[in-house]
């Protein structure tokens, strides 16, 4: 009755956008996101609490590779 639909994969701007974790330092607190190419902007997505967490994001938005870490 109550099933887990799978959501539609997500798309990002490949060309200007990068996928990356942004951590802290102090709290060890990390936020997946995008980071701009051009202007280094970094774009929040979703709280990473754990490595669950890192695959769900990765997952969707079809990424294979490993996101950059910043700090």
């Amino acid at each position: 009755m109550f099933k887990k639909r799978k959501s539609a994969m997500l798309e990002y701007d490949k060309e200007n956008w990068k996928p990356a974790i942004k951590a802290s330092i102090c709290t060890g607190e990390q936020t997946a996101g995008f980071i701009h190419r051009k202007t280094k902007e970094f774009r929040e997505d979703m709280l990473i609490r754990g490595a669950e967490d890192l695959h769900i994001f990765k997952e969707k938005y079809g990424i294979d590779e490993e996101p950059e870490k910043i700090y």
